[in-house]
Protein backbone atom coordinates (compact mmCIF):
# COMPACT_ATOMS: atom_id res chain seq x y z
CA UNK A 1 0.00 0.00 0.00
CA UNK A 2 1.49 3.08 -1.50
CA UNK A 3 1.25 6.17 1.32
CA UNK A 4 -0.05 9.67 0.26
CA UNK A 5 2.49 12.70 -0.52
CA UNK A 6 0.07 14.68 1.80
CA UNK A 7 0.56 11.92 4.79
CA UNK A 8 4.31 12.16 3.97
CA UNK A 9 4.47 15.67 4.00
CA UNK A 10 2.67 15.79 7.15
CA UNK A 11 5.04 13.31 9.33
CA UNK A 12 7.61 16.00 8.11
CA UNK A 13 6.00 19.10 9.64
CA UNK A 14 7.10 20.02 13.22
CA UNK A 15 4.62 21.15 14.97
CA UNK A 16 6.01 22.24 18.07
CA UNK A 17 6.96 26.39 17.78
CA UNK A 18 10.77 26.32 19.19
CA UNK A 19 12.39 29.59 19.60
CA UNK A 20 15.07 31.29 21.66
CA UNK A 21 16.27 34.91 22.08
CA UNK A 22 19.59 36.67 21.31
CA UNK A 23 22.02 37.71 23.97
CA UNK A 24 24.92 38.33 21.97
CA UNK A 25 26.18 39.76 18.61
CA UNK A 26 29.17 39.77 16.41
CA UNK A 27 30.45 40.75 12.94
CA UNK A 28 30.14 37.04 11.63
CA UNK A 29 28.14 34.60 14.25
CA UNK A 30 24.71 35.37 16.53
CA UNK A 31 24.54 33.64 20.13
CA UNK A 32 21.14 33.13 21.21
CA UNK A 33 19.74 30.60 24.35
CA UNK A 34 17.70 28.29 21.96
CA UNK A 35 15.91 27.13 20.17
CA UNK A 36 16.83 23.59 20.90
CA UNK A 37 17.58 22.31 17.32
CA UNK A 38 20.44 19.98 15.79
CA UNK A 39 23.43 21.29 14.35
CA UNK A 40 22.52 22.58 10.63
CA UNK A 41 18.83 23.44 11.01
CA UNK A 42 17.61 27.10 9.96
CA UNK A 43 16.14 29.35 12.13
CA UNK A 44 14.67 32.76 11.62
CA UNK A 45 16.24 36.23 13.33
CA UNK A 46 14.08 38.97 14.06
CA UNK A 47 15.24 41.68 12.83
CA UNK A 48 15.18 45.94 13.36
CA UNK A 49 11.53 46.92 12.23
CA UNK A 50 11.74 48.99 8.76
CA UNK A 51 11.91 52.85 9.32
CA UNK A 52 8.19 54.10 9.56
CA UNK A 53 6.74 51.49 12.05
CA UNK A 54 6.52 48.65 9.84
CA UNK A 55 6.13 44.65 10.76
CA UNK A 56 9.54 43.41 12.01
CA UNK A 57 11.02 41.16 9.62
CA UNK A 58 13.48 37.94 10.02
CA UNK A 59 17.06 37.20 8.36
CA UNK A 60 17.99 33.64 7.75
CA UNK A 61 20.72 32.03 9.52
CA UNK A 62 21.94 28.25 10.00
CA UNK A 63 22.78 26.65 13.36
CA UNK A 64 26.78 25.83 13.02
CA UNK A 65 27.26 25.14 17.16
CA UNK A 66 25.44 23.67 19.83
CA UNK A 67 26.38 24.13 23.23
CA UNK A 68 24.18 23.14 27.07
CA UNK A 69 22.71 26.82 26.98
CA UNK A 70 23.03 28.15 24.04
CA UNK A 71 23.58 27.66 20.10
CA UNK A 72 25.58 29.83 17.16
CA UNK A 73 23.95 31.23 14.30
CA UNK A 74 25.83 31.74 11.01
CA UNK A 75 23.41 34.51 9.36
CA UNK A 76 22.89 34.22 5.42
CA UNK A 77 23.07 38.35 5.16
CA UNK A 78 25.82 39.92 6.71
CA UNK A 79 24.94 42.82 8.68
CA UNK A 80 21.32 41.85 9.21
CA UNK A 81 19.86 45.03 11.65
CA UNK A 82 19.08 42.25 14.50
CA UNK A 83 19.30 43.48 18.02
CA UNK A 84 19.88 41.48 22.01
CA UNK A 85 16.77 39.74 22.60
CA UNK A 86 15.46 39.37 19.28
CA UNK A 87 13.44 36.28 18.79
CA UNK A 88 15.11 33.06 16.90
CA UNK A 89 12.65 30.96 15.74
CA UNK A 90 13.07 27.14 14.32
CA UNK A 91 12.46 27.02 10.61
CA UNK A 92 10.43 23.46 9.83
CA UNK A 93 11.54 21.61 7.12
CA UNK A 94 14.67 23.14 7.09
CA UNK A 95 16.67 19.96 5.23
CA UNK A 96 14.24 20.07 2.54
CA UNK A 97 14.92 22.03 -0.45
CA UNK A 98 12.82 22.45 -3.87
CA UNK A 99 14.51 20.64 -6.76
CA UNK A 100 12.91 19.57 -9.90
CA UNK A 101 12.92 20.42 -14.12
CA UNK A 102 11.50 24.02 -13.14
CA UNK A 103 15.27 24.84 -12.36
CA UNK A 104 16.49 24.42 -15.59
CA UNK A 105 17.31 27.39 -17.42
CA UNK A 106 17.50 29.53 -13.44
CA UNK A 107 19.98 31.33 -12.23
CA UNK A 108 19.36 31.36 -8.23
CA UNK A 109 21.06 31.72 -5.05
CA UNK A 110 21.86 29.11 -2.04
CA UNK A 111 18.58 29.71 -0.72
CA UNK A 112 16.95 29.11 -4.75
CA UNK A 113 15.91 32.34 -5.18
CA UNK A 114 15.89 33.83 -8.61
CA UNK A 115 19.22 35.68 -9.44
CA UNK A 116 17.79 35.95 -13.20
CA UNK A 117 15.23 39.16 -12.30
CA UNK A 118 12.57 36.40 -13.43
CA UNK A 119 10.09 35.20 -11.20
CA UNK A 120 10.77 33.09 -8.38
CA UNK A 121 11.45 29.29 -9.20
CA UNK A 122 7.90 27.02 -8.32
CA UNK A 123 9.09 23.53 -7.82
CA UNK A 124 6.63 20.87 -7.29
CA UNK A 125 10.00 18.65 -5.49
CA UNK A 126 11.33 18.51 -2.27
CA UNK A 127 15.15 16.56 -1.61
CA UNK A 128 16.61 16.63 1.87
CA UNK A 129 19.75 18.56 1.79
CA UNK A 130 22.08 15.97 3.76
CA UNK A 131 21.34 12.26 2.61
CA UNK A 132 22.41 9.01 4.22
CA UNK A 133 25.76 8.22 2.40
CA UNK A 134 25.41 5.62 -0.55
CA UNK A 135 27.02 2.54 0.20
CA UNK A 136 30.20 1.44 -1.42
CA UNK A 137 28.82 -1.80 -3.27
CA UNK A 138 25.65 0.13 -4.59
CA UNK A 139 27.80 2.37 -6.74
CA UNK A 140 29.26 1.56 -9.68
CA UNK A 141 32.70 2.08 -11.60
CA UNK A 142 32.36 4.32 -14.38
CA UNK A 143 32.40 2.41 -18.07
CA UNK A 144 31.72 5.31 -20.66
CA UNK A 145 33.61 7.68 -22.34
CA UNK A 146 33.07 11.59 -21.45
CA UNK A 147 33.32 13.45 -24.19
CA UNK A 148 33.99 16.85 -23.41
CA UNK A 149 35.33 18.04 -27.04
CA UNK A 150 38.74 18.81 -25.72
CA UNK A 151 41.59 17.49 -27.38
CA UNK A 152 44.00 17.24 -24.62
CA UNK A 153 41.54 15.67 -21.97
CA UNK A 154 40.02 13.02 -24.79
CA UNK A 155 42.84 12.44 -26.54
CA UNK A 156 45.47 11.91 -22.94
CA UNK A 157 43.03 12.29 -19.82
CA UNK A 158 40.23 10.52 -21.08
CA UNK A 159 37.58 11.06 -18.74
CA UNK A 160 34.39 8.46 -17.54
CA UNK A 161 30.48 9.25 -16.80
CA UNK A 162 30.14 9.59 -13.17
CA UNK A 163 34.39 10.31 -12.30
CA UNK A 164 35.31 12.90 -9.83
CA UNK A 165 37.84 15.13 -11.42
CA UNK A 166 39.90 18.09 -10.06
CA UNK A 167 41.12 21.18 -12.53
CA UNK A 168 44.12 22.30 -10.68
CA UNK A 169 45.74 26.21 -10.65
CA UNK A 170 46.72 29.22 -9.21
CA UNK A 171 45.04 32.40 -10.06
CA UNK A 172 44.52 33.46 -13.91
CA UNK A 173 45.78 30.21 -15.54
CA UNK A 174 42.41 29.71 -17.34
CA UNK A 175 40.41 27.18 -15.12
CA UNK A 176 37.24 29.46 -15.43
CA UNK A 177 37.64 29.81 -19.19
CA UNK A 178 38.00 25.49 -19.01
CA UNK A 179 34.46 24.99 -16.93
CA UNK A 180 32.77 27.13 -19.64
CA UNK A 181 33.88 25.49 -22.35
CA UNK A 182 33.06 22.04 -20.78
CA UNK A 183 29.70 23.42 -19.41
CA UNK A 184 29.00 23.74 -23.31
CA UNK A 185 30.44 21.11 -25.20
CA UNK A 186 30.33 18.01 -22.79
CA UNK A 187 26.68 16.19 -23.71
CA UNK A 188 25.02 15.18 -20.16
CA UNK A 189 21.35 15.36 -19.43
CA UNK A 190 21.44 17.98 -17.16
CA UNK A 191 24.41 20.32 -15.88
CA UNK A 192 24.65 21.83 -12.58
CA UNK A 193 26.87 25.39 -12.22
CA UNK A 194 27.99 25.90 -8.77
CA UNK A 195 30.45 29.26 -8.21
CA UNK A 196 31.35 30.14 -4.78
CA UNK A 197 32.89 33.14 -3.81
CA UNK A 198 33.14 34.19 -7.53
CA UNK A 199 32.95 38.05 -8.99
CA UNK A 200 29.84 39.31 -9.53
CA UNK A 201 31.01 39.99 -13.18
CA UNK A 202 31.77 36.49 -13.55
CA UNK A 203 28.65 35.26 -12.70
CA UNK A 204 27.03 37.77 -14.89
CA UNK A 205 29.17 36.96 -17.93
CA UNK A 206 29.05 33.19 -17.55
CA UNK A 207 25.27 33.13 -17.72
CA UNK A 208 24.48 36.04 -19.91
CA UNK A 209 27.03 35.78 -22.42
CA UNK A 210 29.57 32.87 -22.43
CA UNK A 211 26.87 29.70 -22.00
CA UNK A 212 25.52 28.63 -25.20
CA UNK A 213 21.27 28.62 -25.66
CA UNK A 214 21.59 24.50 -25.85
CA UNK A 215 23.76 24.50 -22.92
CA UNK A 216 21.95 27.18 -20.59
CA UNK A 217 18.35 24.89 -21.72
CA UNK A 218 19.53 22.17 -19.76
CA UNK A 219 21.66 23.71 -17.28
CA UNK A 220 20.91 25.48 -13.25
CA UNK A 221 23.17 27.90 -11.73
CA UNK A 222 23.91 28.09 -8.57
CA UNK A 223 25.28 31.26 -7.00
CA UNK A 224 27.22 32.64 -4.03
CA UNK A 225 30.08 35.46 -4.89
CA UNK A 226 32.93 36.52 -2.92
CA UNK A 227 31.00 39.12 -0.99
CA UNK A 228 28.00 37.17 0.57
CA UNK A 229 28.05 35.11 4.33
CA UNK A 230 30.01 32.63 4.74
CA UNK A 231 26.83 30.47 5.36
CA UNK A 232 25.47 31.69 1.73
CA UNK A 233 29.03 30.55 -0.17
CA UNK A 234 28.80 26.76 1.76
CA UNK A 235 25.25 26.54 1.44
CA UNK A 236 25.19 27.45 -2.08
CA UNK A 237 27.49 23.81 -3.05
CA UNK A 238 25.15 21.75 -0.35
CA UNK A 239 22.00 23.20 -2.58
CA UNK A 240 23.72 22.64 -5.94
CA UNK A 241 24.96 18.68 -5.30
CA UNK A 242 20.80 18.10 -3.65
CA UNK A 243 19.82 19.48 -7.73
CA UNK A 244 22.11 16.62 -9.03
CA UNK A 245 21.45 14.17 -6.73
CA UNK A 246 17.72 14.67 -7.47
CA UNK A 247 18.47 13.61 -11.30
CA UNK A 248 20.60 11.69 -10.91
CA UNK A 249 17.90 9.55 -8.54
CA UNK A 250 15.83 9.74 -11.87
CA UNK A 251 18.58 7.47 -13.96
CA UNK A 252 20.11 10.67 -15.29
CA UNK A 253 24.16 11.65 -16.32
CA UNK A 254 24.72 15.26 -14.27
CA UNK A 255 27.36 17.40 -15.27
CA UNK A 256 28.26 19.33 -11.60
CA UNK A 257 30.84 21.85 -11.93
CA UNK A 258 32.14 23.08 -9.03
CA UNK A 259 34.38 26.36 -8.98
CA UNK A 260 35.49 26.25 -6.56
CA UNK A 261 36.37 23.89 -3.69
CA UNK A 262 39.48 26.38 -2.27
CA UNK A 263 37.07 29.27 -2.16
CA UNK A 264 34.41 26.76 -0.01
CA UNK A 265 36.87 25.58 2.27
CA UNK A 266 37.34 29.13 3.29
CA UNK A 267 33.81 29.76 3.68
CA UNK A 268 34.01 26.48 5.59
CA UNK A 269 36.95 27.82 8.02
CA UNK A 270 35.12 31.41 8.42
CA UNK A 271 32.06 29.61 9.90
CA UNK A 272 34.46 27.05 11.78
CA UNK A 273 36.42 29.66 13.62
CA UNK A 274 33.04 31.52 14.76
CA UNK A 275 31.86 28.17 16.09
CA UNK A 276 34.47 27.45 18.38
CA UNK A 277 36.84 25.31 16.28
CA UNK A 278 40.28 25.02 16.86
CA UNK A 279 42.96 26.23 14.00
CA UNK A 280 44.70 23.52 12.40
CA UNK A 281 47.47 24.25 9.44
CA UNK A 282 46.33 27.34 7.76
CA UNK A 283 44.17 28.18 9.90
CA UNK A 284 41.65 25.16 8.41
CA UNK A 285 39.13 24.15 11.08
CA UNK A 286 38.44 20.29 11.65
CA UNK A 287 35.51 20.51 10.10
CA UNK A 288 36.68 21.82 6.73
CA UNK A 289 38.47 18.34 6.17
CA UNK A 290 35.44 16.43 7.54
CA UNK A 291 33.22 17.75 5.42
CA UNK A 292 34.35 18.43 1.59
CA UNK A 293 35.34 14.61 1.75
CA UNK A 294 31.43 13.77 2.23
CA UNK A 295 30.55 16.32 -0.91
CA UNK A 296 33.00 14.32 -3.39
CA UNK A 297 31.66 11.23 -2.12
CA UNK A 298 28.55 12.12 -2.93
CA UNK A 299 29.40 12.34 -6.30
CA UNK A 300 29.79 9.78 -9.24
CA UNK A 301 27.60 6.73 -10.62
CA UNK A 302 25.40 4.78 -9.18
CA UNK A 303 24.51 0.74 -9.90
CA UNK A 304 20.71 1.29 -10.00
CA UNK A 305 20.93 3.78 -13.04
CA UNK A 306 22.31 7.90 -12.97
CA UNK A 307 25.32 9.20 -12.70
CA UNK A 308 27.28 12.78 -10.89
CA UNK A 309 30.41 13.83 -13.65
CA UNK A 310 31.82 15.88 -10.91
CA UNK A 311 34.38 18.27 -12.42
CA UNK A 312 35.87 21.20 -9.61
CA UNK A 313 38.63 23.74 -9.68
CA UNK A 314 41.00 23.83 -7.05
CA UNK A 315 42.52 27.41 -6.54
CA UNK A 316 45.94 26.79 -5.07
CA UNK A 317 47.93 29.31 -3.29
CA UNK A 318 51.11 28.61 -5.69
CA UNK A 319 52.10 27.26 -9.05
CA UNK A 320 53.80 24.67 -7.57
CA UNK A 321 50.03 23.06 -5.94
CA UNK A 322 51.06 22.06 -2.98
CA UNK A 323 48.72 23.77 -0.44
CA UNK A 324 46.41 22.02 1.58
CA UNK A 325 43.39 21.81 -0.23
CA UNK A 326 44.80 21.05 -3.17
CA UNK A 327 46.72 17.65 -1.22
CA UNK A 328 43.62 17.02 0.44
CA UNK A 329 41.79 16.91 -3.19
CA UNK A 330 44.23 14.94 -5.19
CA UNK A 331 43.83 12.29 -2.33
CA UNK A 332 40.48 12.35 -2.80
CA UNK A 333 39.45 12.34 -6.36
CA UNK A 334 39.40 9.76 -9.65
CA UNK A 335 42.24 12.49 -11.68
CA UNK A 336 43.66 15.72 -11.28
CA UNK A 337 43.89 18.06 -14.48
CA UNK A 338 46.83 20.31 -13.52
CA UNK A 339 47.28 24.04 -15.57
CA UNK A 340 50.56 25.27 -16.39
CA UNK A 341 51.34 29.16 -15.80
CA UNK A 342 54.08 28.79 -18.56
CA UNK A 343 51.68 27.80 -21.32
CA UNK A 344 48.98 30.50 -20.37
CA UNK A 345 51.46 32.92 -20.61
CA UNK A 346 52.37 31.42 -24.14
CA UNK A 347 48.92 31.82 -25.64
CA UNK A 348 48.58 28.23 -25.39
CA UNK A 349 44.71 27.24 -24.56
CA UNK A 350 43.73 24.75 -23.08
CA UNK A 351 46.80 25.34 -20.81
CA UNK A 352 46.77 21.49 -19.28
CA UNK A 353 50.02 20.55 -18.41
CA UNK A 354 49.52 17.45 -19.89
CA UNK A 355 52.72 15.23 -17.87
CA UNK A 356 51.75 16.48 -14.50
CA UNK A 357 47.79 15.66 -14.81
CA UNK A 358 46.07 12.48 -14.15
CA UNK A 359 42.94 10.07 -15.57
CA UNK A 360 42.85 7.61 -13.13
CA UNK A 361 40.40 5.69 -15.07
CA UNK A 362 41.71 6.31 -18.17
CA UNK A 363 43.26 2.80 -18.61
CA UNK A 364 39.87 0.87 -17.96
CA UNK A 365 37.95 3.24 -20.63
CA UNK A 366 40.37 2.97 -23.93
CA UNK A 367 41.58 0.35 -25.69
CA UNK A 368 45.25 -0.79 -25.77
CA UNK A 369 46.39 1.73 -28.80
CA UNK A 370 44.77 4.42 -27.70
CA UNK A 371 46.78 4.07 -24.55
CA UNK A 372 49.80 3.34 -26.22
CA UNK A 373 49.34 6.60 -27.78
CA UNK A 374 48.40 8.01 -25.27
CA UNK A 375 51.16 7.36 -22.77
CA UNK A 376 53.92 7.78 -25.70
CA UNK A 377 52.70 11.61 -26.33
CA UNK A 378 52.62 12.12 -22.62
CA UNK A 379 56.38 10.68 -21.98
CA UNK A 380 57.58 12.98 -25.17
CA UNK A 381 56.36 16.00 -23.45
CA UNK A 382 57.54 14.79 -20.33
CA UNK A 383 61.55 14.07 -21.87
CA UNK A 384 61.46 17.39 -23.55
CA UNK A 385 60.39 18.92 -19.82
CA UNK A 386 63.43 17.49 -18.05
CA UNK A 387 65.79 18.66 -20.79
CA UNK A 388 63.95 22.09 -21.69
CA UNK A 389 67.26 23.80 -19.26
CA UNK A 390 69.92 22.20 -21.81
CA UNK A 391 67.74 23.12 -25.06
CA UNK A 392 66.60 26.43 -24.41
CA UNK A 393 70.62 27.34 -23.12
CA UNK A 394 71.68 25.97 -26.36
CA UNK A 395 74.15 23.12 -24.44
CA UNK A 396 72.24 20.06 -25.68
CA UNK A 397 73.88 18.83 -28.85
CA UNK A 398 71.33 16.50 -31.13
CA UNK A 399 72.62 13.09 -31.46
CA UNK A 400 73.31 13.23 -27.55
CA UNK A 401 70.70 11.54 -26.79
CA UNK A 402 68.03 9.46 -29.01
CA UNK A 403 64.89 10.21 -26.45
CA UNK A 404 65.45 13.85 -26.58
CA UNK A 405 65.58 13.81 -30.01
CA UNK A 406 62.81 12.20 -30.85
CA UNK A 407 60.96 14.62 -28.14
CA UNK A 408 62.59 17.38 -30.22
CA UNK A 409 61.50 16.55 -34.07
CA UNK A 410 57.61 15.60 -32.57
CA UNK A 411 57.05 18.30 -29.68
CA UNK A 412 55.68 20.69 -31.95
CA UNK A 413 52.80 18.09 -33.59
CA UNK A 414 51.79 17.15 -29.84
CA UNK A 415 51.85 21.15 -28.97
CA UNK A 416 49.22 22.19 -31.93
CA UNK A 417 47.06 19.01 -31.39
CA UNK A 418 46.47 20.44 -27.72
CA UNK A 419 46.15 23.42 -28.47
CA UNK A 420 42.40 24.64 -29.33
CA UNK A 421 40.04 27.63 -28.92
CA UNK A 422 37.77 27.64 -26.20
CA UNK A 423 34.74 27.44 -28.95
CA UNK A 424 36.45 24.56 -30.71
CA UNK A 425 34.76 21.17 -30.15
CA UNK A 426 36.48 18.30 -31.42
CA UNK A 427 34.20 15.02 -31.92
CA UNK A 428 35.76 12.34 -30.14
CA UNK A 429 36.38 9.83 -32.82
CA UNK A 430 38.60 12.40 -34.83
CA UNK A 431 40.34 12.98 -32.14
CA UNK A 432 41.29 9.55 -31.58
CA UNK A 433 41.89 9.08 -35.38
CA UNK A 434 44.27 12.26 -34.66
CA UNK A 435 45.95 11.09 -32.14
CA UNK A 436 46.82 8.12 -33.69
CA UNK A 437 47.55 9.95 -37.10
CA UNK A 438 50.40 11.81 -34.50
CA UNK A 439 51.73 8.47 -32.54
CA UNK A 440 51.83 5.74 -35.16
CA UNK A 441 51.88 2.31 -34.02
CA UNK A 442 55.46 1.20 -32.65
CA UNK A 443 56.27 4.69 -32.65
Amino acid sequence: MTTHDFLERLRGVDLVARTGRVRKILPTYVEADGPCVPLGSLCAIETTPAAGGGPSASTLAEVVSVNRDSVILAPFEEGAPTFSGARVTACAQANAVPVGDAFLGRAVDALARPLDGRRPVRADRQHLLERPATSPLERDTPRRVLETGVRAIDGLLTLGHGQRVGVFAASGVGKTSLMTQLANQVEADRCVICLVGERGREVEALWSRDLSAKAKARSTLVAATSDQAAAMRVRAAEYALALADHWRQQGRHVLLLLDSVTRLAMAMREIGLAAGEPPTVRAYTPSVFAAIPKMVEQCGALKAGGSITAIMTVLSETDEVDDPISEMMRSLLDGHIILSRGLAEQGHFPAIDVPRSVSRLAGDLTDGRRRASAGKASALLSVYESARTLIETGVYIRGSNVEIDHALDRRPSIIEFLKQAQDERTPYEACTQALNNLIPAGA
